[in-house]
C-alpha cells in the first residue's frame, strides 16, 4: 500500500554503493514482501539489494503470483499460503530467516509466520508501515483499469464476502464502530489478530512469540494509514474514531490474544518512530533500525 496506491518511494541516498562488497558466510538469509499495487522488481528488488549490502546477509524479495495486479485481487488467506508453500520450498530457509515487509506485505509476513506449519522458524521480522491492528479506510487507487475494477468493487460494501473474496486490503479494513459486521465478515484481519474470543488459537500466539526481534517501523507524517498508529498495533476503540488507543491499551495487548505482551514484556519488540510519509524511509534509518537485525550469523 502506498499513499494514492503509486508504488511506495524508499528514500535512499547513492550512500549504499559503499557497501556493494560484503560477504554472505554464514549469515541468515532474509527474505522480503512488497506492499499493495508493487511487485518486487523494480525499486522493491533495489531496496532488497540494497539491504544485503549494508546488512552482509543474502536476501530475496518473494512474490505473489502476479505481483501489482495480485497484491489487489488475491485473497489475504490465499497470499499467505502461497507464501507458506514458496518458504517450505526454498532450502536456504530451511535453518532459520529474517523477513523485512513493507505496508500490506506485513499482512502475508505475519501470516506465513501464524498460519504456516511444519515451516522453518522466522528469527527476526522488521515490519515497515504494517496495517497490523487494520485500517479505517482503504487508500485511493489511482488510475488505471485495476484502480477502475476495485474501486467498483468496493462500493459493494466493504464486509460483502464478495468483496472479502476478490479485494485483498479488504481483509484487514476495520471500520470502527462496526464490530459485529468486522468480526462476521472479515476473512482476515480477525484470524490474524486471534480476535474472535471463541476462536483464538494458541498456536498462532505460540508461533509469534517464537520471534527473537520484532521491529515495528511507523512514519510520523504517514497519510496512508489510518490511523498511523496500527504500524505499532495502536487503534480507535470499537465504539468509533473518538478515541485512539495506544498500543498497551488495547485489548490485543493487555489480552495478549498474539503474544505482542510477552514479546514486549521481554524486550524483543522495537517500537520505532522514523520521519516520512509511508515507506519514505532515509537510508540512514535503513542501516540504523533495520540492517542491525540482518546482520546475524547462523
Amino acid at each position: 500500500m502506498a499513499k494514492s496506491l503509486q508504488r511506495p518511494f524508499l528514500l535512499l541516498t547513492v550512500a549504499a554503493v559503499l557497501f556493494s562488497t560484503v560477504s554472505f558466510s554464514n549469515a541468515i538469509p532474509f527474505i522480503v514482501f512488497h506492499g499493495i499495487g508493487d511487485q518486487c522488481s523494480g525499486g522493491v528488488s533495489n531496496f532488497t539489494q540494497l539491504l544485503s549490502s549494508v546488512s552482509g546477509s543474502p536476501g530475496s524479495c518473494l512474490e505473489i503470483g502476479n505481483g501489482e495486479k495480485d497484491s489487489w485481487f488475491m485473497p489475504l488467506v490465499q497470499q499467505a499460503s502461497v507464501a507458506c508453500e514458496k518458504v517450505k520450498q526454498m532450502k536456504e530457509l530451511s535453518q532459520g530467516y529474517n523477513i523485512v515487509a513493507e505496508s500490506q506485505g506485513n499482512m502475508v509476513a505475519r501470516g506465513l509466520i501464524e498460519f504456516c506449519d511444519d515451516a522453518p522458524p522466522v528469527v527476526n521480522y522488521v515490519s515497515l508501515g504494517g496495517p497490523h491492528a487494520g485500517i479505517a479506510a482503504v487508500p485511493k487507487c489511482g488510475d488505471g483499469p485495476k484502480c477502475a475494477i476495485a474501486e467498483d468493487i468496493l462500493k459493494l460494501e466493504i464486509y460483502n464476502d464478495f468483496v472479502q473474496d476478490h479485494i485483498a486490503p479488504s481483509g484487514y479494513v476495520k471500520i470502527p464502530g462496526e464490530m459485529t459486521k468486522y468480526l462476521e465478515h472479515s476473512q482476515y484481519l480477525p484470524k490474524l489478530n486471534n480476535e474472535r474470543p471463541d476462536e483464538r488459537n494458541s498456536t498462532f500466539k505460540d508461533r509469534f512469540t517464537s520471534l527473537h526481534n520484532l521491529v515495528l517501523v511507523m512514519f510520523q507524517n504517514d497519510t496512508t494509514l489510518i490511523p498511523k498508529e496500527t504500524s505499532w498495533f495502536g487503534y480507535f476503540t470499537d465504539e468509533g474514531f473518538g478515541t485512539l488507543l495506544l498500543t498497551q491499551q488495547t485489548k490485543l495487548y493487555t489480552e495478549d490474544w498474539i503474544g505482542l505482551k510477552a514479546l514486549d514484556d521481554v524486550g524483543k519488540v522495537k517500537f520505532v518512530s522514523v520521519s516520512g510519509d509511508h515507506l519514505m524511509i532515509a537510508f540512514q534509518d535503513v542501516v540504523k533500525y533495520v540492517a542491525p537485525y540482518l546482520m546475524q550469523i547462523s
